[in-house]
């Protein structure tokens, strides 16, 4: 799945371009307004895990429904 999210990264999200994709702990999409997502299995449940920051409310929304999607079509 990590290499899936890797090889598939989005170009923007939430109209922000996606500068960075950093796999330290998980997969994280680091956007130009310093708005990230983070998408990570976690290593003890068959859970997967998203965490979102963004620069506003819209931008978090879209942050958060970006990754409950990727979430949905991997279940």
């Amino acid at each position: 799945m990590t290499e899936k999210l890797i090889h598939d990264a989005p170009q923007s999200i939430g109209g922000e371009r996606v500068l960075e994709v950093s796999t330290l702990d998980g997969v994280k999409y680091i956007l130009a307004d310093d708005s990230w997502l983070l998408i990570r299995p976690s290593g003890t449940e068959p859970v997967l895990r998203v965490y979102a920051e963004g620069r506003s409310e819209e931008m978090m929304k879209a942050l958060l429904k970006f990754g409950e999607g990727i979430a949905s079509s991997i279940a």
